[in-house]
């Protein structure tokens, strides 16, 4: 089934850009709120979660701002997920926008994880 794309936007009051690059941006950063470990060799991210472990390779970094990944077994799709540092236009707060591909039959379930993975990125971040 083909992979569609969606963007989530979360407003982060409270954030600051650089604790929330630190998040985002690095493995130490990831690995405190979206695996449970990352490891990296050139553009190679292997995250694992309770004994299993994914693949994704680093597709762009604009430091500071934005970094998406591909997962392995989406190699020679169009399918990446993305987080990216926005100022949200009506407060000047800091955001976070995270742009993924799903099926249709999986995006509310996938949405879900996003919410759940944010909390837990907010609860950590002090955010």
């Amino acid at each position: 089934m083909k992979k569609e794309i969606f963007s989530i936007e979360y407003p982060l009051n409270n954030a600051s850009e650089i604790v929330l690059w630190r998040m985002i941006g690095t493995p130490l950063g990831l690995a405190e709120w979206f695996s449970d470990g990352v490891t990296v060799e050139g553009n190679e991210y292997t995250f694992t979660w309770k004994g299993h472990e994914q693949i994704a390779f680093l597709k762009q970094i604009k430091e500071g701002k934005l970094i998406s990944f591909q997962w392995e077994e989406d190699k020679n799709t169009d399918a990446y997920f993305q987080f990216e540092i926005v100022t949200l236009d009506l407060s000047n707060h800091v955001g976070l926008v995270i742009t993924d591909f799903t099926t249709a039959d999986d995006k509310e379930d996938a949405i879900l994880l996003w919410n759940s993975q944010v909390e837990t990125l907010c609860r950590i971040g002090g955010m």
